[in-house]
């Protein structure tokens, strides 16, 4: 990790729990995907301002890793950092605890890889330095 640490609650809901008892997988993306734009948040650079900054990020590729099951109404601690980036990606980790210490158990562990691109449609772009400061990242050298 070369980024600064951030951890975002969440609550199971009832909603997110399969006939298995456990929180359904496809859920974690949803999770992860609140947690990264929590992230930005944290780190200075709300959505709408890197909207109207002319780009936008877009998930080329998720990884998780399931070690525990999360079951209905089980405080969740997700921690994100930013491991890598590059030209115009970058790649956030997530670590899911269950409980609400820091120190708690862990359930899953998750990995996605986005692409900086431009809202005009012309593709993808390098990272600008308010998303590199944001991710708590030094920008690459060029």
């Amino acid at each position: 990790m070369h980024g600064s640490e951030f951890t975002f609650p969440v609550n199971v809901r009832y909603m997110e729990v399969d006939a298995q008892g456990v929180v359904f997988n496809a859920w974690y993306l949803t999770y992860f995907d609140d947690a990264m734009t929590a992230f930005l948040l944290a780190g200075g650079l709300p959505y709408h301002t890197m909207l109207d900054a002319g780009f936008d990020v877009q998930l080329v590729r998720s990884e998780i890793d399931y070690k525990a099951g999360v079951r209905w109404q089980d405080p969740i601690l997700i921690t994100v950092s930013c491991s890598h980036t590059g030209r115009t990606s970058f790649t956030l980790d997530f670590e899911v605890r269950r409980g609400p210490e820091v120190d708690a158990e862990v359930c899953t562990l998750g990995r996605t890889v986005y692409v900086v691109i431009s809202t005009d449609g012309s593709g993808k772009r390098e990272i600008p330095p308010i998303l590199h400061a944001a991710l708590g990242a030094d920008p690459e050298p060029g």
